[in-house]
């Protein structure tokens, strides 16, 4: 049972701040996708693109290593559904091969970032 209980603020992670960057740069894209999308491919990437930053501000408030990492684990499946979308609206012509670059460039920074930390969390949980 993992007892180690830690204080986090969740606005000292690099990867909350980028995350938190990121989705407003997506909402300033998705603000130009057609208006018949916007409540459909334009309103789930908005969605997956906030509980990214969302889940790492939710699991850095959880008592245990392990409530953290699991909250980190589910940023980084939003972050993959976000991936997912972007490649949708590529193929649709709905954003710029320009546009999908840079997002895609933003985003891997991203799911590194959650990896790398998902990483650190279990190693140091499981050399206890």
């Amino acid at each position: 049972m993992d007892t180690n209980q830690k204080a986090r603020n969740f606005h000292n992670y690099k990867v909350w701040q980028d995350a938190v960057n990121y989705a407003t740069h997506v909402y300033q894209v998705t603000s130009q996708l057609p208006w018949f999308e916007k409540k459909g491919l334009c309103d789930q990437l908005q969605r997956a693109v906030v509980s990214i930053s969302s889940n790492i501000a939710e699991g850095a408030g959880r008592p245990t290593d392990t409530e953290f990492a699991h909250f980190l684990d589910i940023a980084l499946g939003s972050a993959n559904e976000v991936e997912t979308q972007l490649i949708i609206s590529k193929n649709l012509s709905y954003i710029t091969p320009e546009q999908f670059d840079l997002l895609i460039v933003k985003l891997v920074e991203i799911q590194k970032q959650l990896t790398a930390l998902i990483s650190l969390i279990r190693n140091q949980y499981n050399s206890r």
